[in-house]
């Protein structure tokens, strides 16, 4: 064994032990356990019951500017989100051409107030060229924002097409639900006692910064037969529909597209009683605007 060998751990053994080391060895580690620390995390995210803290009632400015006019500057902000305007929208204005038998279909609403609170009157309806319309109907309805995301209709409509005539009690909802689906959902009670309810679903995928796609669904229910309105009991139509809009101006969008539509169970049947077609397919040709 040589000499460093034998005299090294006589050296190590004998040097004094440095303070800081002192201090260390003598802390106490038993805090650093990370169990204890995980429990911790996870209960600082559970949510409390404490109540929340007062709404400020001080304003910074209030120590530079006099009080009360900052006062009726705050007043005159807020008075300007609520607004109110009117606006004319033509969601559909399209030429059908069909299998011998073209068409046109249309859709749109004129609405005035805000975002809480608006009075509106849509129209939809569908005819084919050389006969009366298949199809006419009138709403008028008070809209108001349940939440940020859907809204409540309460309001009368009224059946110009088809004979004879019918004047509706609605209710219904409309909003945007999750993964951006525009959907809206209505029940009607004419005034004869018949009950119908009307579901409605929309989807807009943009392909470019100028191109949208948009299909859409929509089905009618009756809860009983009406034959005076050649309507049966259960589902009583579905239509389907794909459009393919220009969208370079909101105000003008032209677009082309699909739509099927088709009579179903009890309607169907007595449809085909009354020598009326079941189903058809056309190829649409139409605009979208906004005044």
């Amino acid at each position: 064994m040589s000499l460093r060998r034998a005299v090294l751990p006589i050296l190590l053994a004998a040097a004094p032990v440095p303070a800081w080391s002192q201090d260390h060895a003598h802390m106490d580690h038993s805090g650093h356990a990370m169990t204890p620390l995980v429990e911790d995390t996870a209960a600082a995210d559970e949510p409390g019951d404490a109540p929340p803290p007062p709404v400020p009632d001080d304003h910074p400015a209030d120590r530079f500017f006099p009080p009360d006019r900052m006062a009726a500057a705050r007043r005159g902000m807020i008075d300007e989100m609520r607004f109110s305007t009117f606006a004319l929208q033509v969601d559909r204005l399209e030429y059908r051409a069909a299998n011998g038998k073209d068409g046109v279909g249309w859709e749109g609403q004129a609405w005035y107030g805000g975002d809480i609170d608006r009075v509106v009157l849509a129209g939809e309806g569908e005819g084919s060229f050389g006969e009366r319309a298949g199809r006419i109907e009138l709403n008028a309805y008070w809209r108001h924002a349940l939440d940020p995301w859907f809204n409540l209709q309460l309001g009368v409509r009224h059946d110009f097409r088809p004979d004879p005539q019918r004047t509706y009690a609605l209710v219904g909802i409309e909003g945007l639900a999750p993964y951006w689906f525009d959907v809206s959902a209505q029940l009607l009670v004419s005034d004869k006692g018949d009950v119908h309810a009307r579901g409605k679903a929309g989807y807009r995928q943009r392909i470019t910064r100028t191109l949208a796609i948009e299909p859409e669904a929509e089905v009618d229910f009756a809860f009983q037969d009406v034959p005076a309105l050649t309507v049966g009991a259960g589902f009583e139509r579905l239509e389907l529909g794909a459009r393919l809009r220009y969208d370079r101006n909101r105000s003008l969008a032209p677009y082309v597209g699909m739509h099927w539509e088709r009579r179903l169970a009890g309607t169907a049947r007595l449809a085909r009683v009354a020598g009326e077609e079941v189903s058809g397919l056309s190829a649409v040709l139409g605009v979208q605007a906004m005044f």
